[in-house]
């Protein structure tokens, strides 16, 4: 069975973040992703930029994301989502088992979103 590396963006951001603030937060890592993820509920919003890069999107549920460790333990994280970044958790989960965090979250400059980079494999 043939492995595929997999870079995937993960998103965490307020309800009032804008395309140009997930663009943002997704520059400030530095790299090209293969795939974005965000937290289920909030998908409409990425979407946008998912199709502007012709890039899947990955949908992570609540429960994956308070039971992934994350790198930063953000305060407002963990009240509002009972995690410490709700953008490495979605990368980390959404690259899969054995997935490595590449880059710790980065905050757009309005700091409305963060995003997250990590590396995984996938059959």
């Amino acid at each position: 069975m043939e492995r595929h590396l997999m870079i995937v963006a993960g998103f965490g951001y307020r309800s009032g973040a804008t395309p140009a603030s997930l663009r943002a937060a997704l520059v400030a890592c530095g790299t090209t992703p293969t795939a974005l993820a965000a937290p289920a509920d909030k998908l409409a919003t990425l979407a946008p930029l998912a199709v502007e890069l012709g890039l899947p999107l990955i949908p992570i549920s609540p429960a994956v994301l308070t039971a992934t460790e994350t790198h930063t333990q953000s305060p407002a994280s963990l009240a509002a989502r009972d995690t410490g970044s709700v953008a490495e958790a979605s990368a980390l989960a959404a690259a899969g088992p054995g997935a490595q965090l590449l880059i710790p979250r980065r905050i757009s400059p309005d700091r409305m979103a963060t995003c997250a980079i990590a590396q995984g494999t996938t059959a």
